[in-house]
């Protein structure tokens, strides 16, 4: 099952999707020019082999709901999210402002 659910915060428009899988959830909320995933984002990939893509995203571990995803502190971000001020640590809320 696919649930996509809007958030408003402080103002801004985001979209978060959840996709039920076989024994585990993917979890993302976008912004208007980044965003924030589950464990399975592979922030290496984009770094690495989509460099020339300047994708900026964050990852968080260990959540179960988009909630969680919301207040998590990233564990790890992309090149191009640390150089809009997203960093390691960071909650969700607060790394989505950056990338809205």
């Amino acid at each position: 099952m696919i649930d996509v659910q809007p958030f408003t915060i402080e103002g801004e428009l985001y979209q978060g999707v959840s996709v039920s899988l076989p024994k585990t959830t993917l979890l993302m909320i976008t912004g208007k020019k980044g965003y924030i995933m589950c464990g399975a984002l592979d922030v290496r990939l984009l770094n690495d082999k989509l460099a020339d893509r300047n994708v900026l995203a964050g990852k968080a571990v260990g959540v179960r709901t988009l909630d969680d995803l919301l207040h998590a502190p990233l564990a790890e971000v992309t090149i191009g999210a640390e150089k809009a001020g997203v960093h390691v640590g960071m909650s969700g809320i607060d790394a989505l402002k950056k990338l809205n």
